[in-house]
């Protein structure tokens, strides 16, 4: 919940401006439902790709303050944020709510970026693995046929938090996550595995220099241009490099 309007327009003039198609990495912003419009306009002759932040499964009815698919159709949204920690400890967004809305997402031809991850104490007990696991097969078995979706590893312990999962941690999870896509009948190797949690350009290098890390959700640090552009420069430089030599098929 950052930026008005206007300031979502002055901050995605300047990324459009300054960002240039670097083939191998697509950049996508996910601003608030107000600035969507607008953000729409900058962005539709740019590199920049627009996202959303939520959705509501039903397409229409008396669900007052929610957005529905085709609400954010019509406005060229393609990627859609579901399960977000944030949504679902604030909000109450349980398993069988975010399966819905990843469901309704890929029905109606948006990628659903699907976020999971663990509290520190559920990682401090060593289930740290379970509960990812858990969270992507019950949204995965409400979807007819999965494809076209991105999954953000989240742990809930490093989110604005300051503190950051170490590269080889993350790299476990996100090779555990794409074991466990590869059990639920998926082609894993093209499901991009994104991590968030206090991403900055400081440490983004280590972390997309590994097999699993497809990318990154990035959180404050998308707020500050010159910060989001080296992160995302950063990762055309990695990532770009693990798809040329053959290391991922993302």
């Amino acid at each position: 919940m950052h930026r008005t309007v206007e300031e979502t327009a002055d901050a995605l003039s300047d990324l459009n401006r300054r960002w240039t198609d670097k083939g191998q990495v697509i950049l996508s912003v996910c601003p608030p439902f107000t600035a969507l419009s607008t953000a729409a306009k900058i962005l539709s002759s740019g590199a920049i790709r627009l996202g959303a932040q939520t959705l509501h499964w039903e397409r229409k009815g008396a669900f007052t303050g929610e957005i529905s698919p085709s609400m954010l159709k019509e406005l060229s949204v393609q990627y859609v944020i579901v399960g977000h920690s944030e949504r679902r400890a604030l909000f109450h967004e349980d398993g069988p709510t975010v399966a819905k809305k990843f469901a309704t997402a890929l029905e109606n031809d948006l990628k659903p970026i699907l976020c999971v991850g663990e509290t520190e104490a559920e990682r401090e007990g060593g289930r740290h693995k379970e509960i990812v696991e858990g969270q992507i097969r019950e949204t995965l078995e409400s979807a007819r046929a999965p494809k076209n979706f991105a999954i953000a590893y989240e742990p809930v312990w490093a989110i604005g938090t300051g503190k950051t999962a170490t590269a080889e941690d993350v790299q476990l999870m996100h090779g555990h996550i794409r074991n466990v896509l590869r059990e639920c009948g998926v082609a894993a190797d093209l499901v991009p595995i994104l991590y968030g949690g206090s991403v900055k350009a400081a440490n983004c290098g280590q972390l997309f220099s590994r097999r699993d890390v497809d990318g990154a959700l990035v959180g404050g640090a998308s707020l500050q241009n010159d910060e989001f552009l080296a992160i995302a420069a950063r990762a055309a430089e990695l990532v770009g490099s693990k798809k040329r030599n053959g290391q991922i098929e993302s």
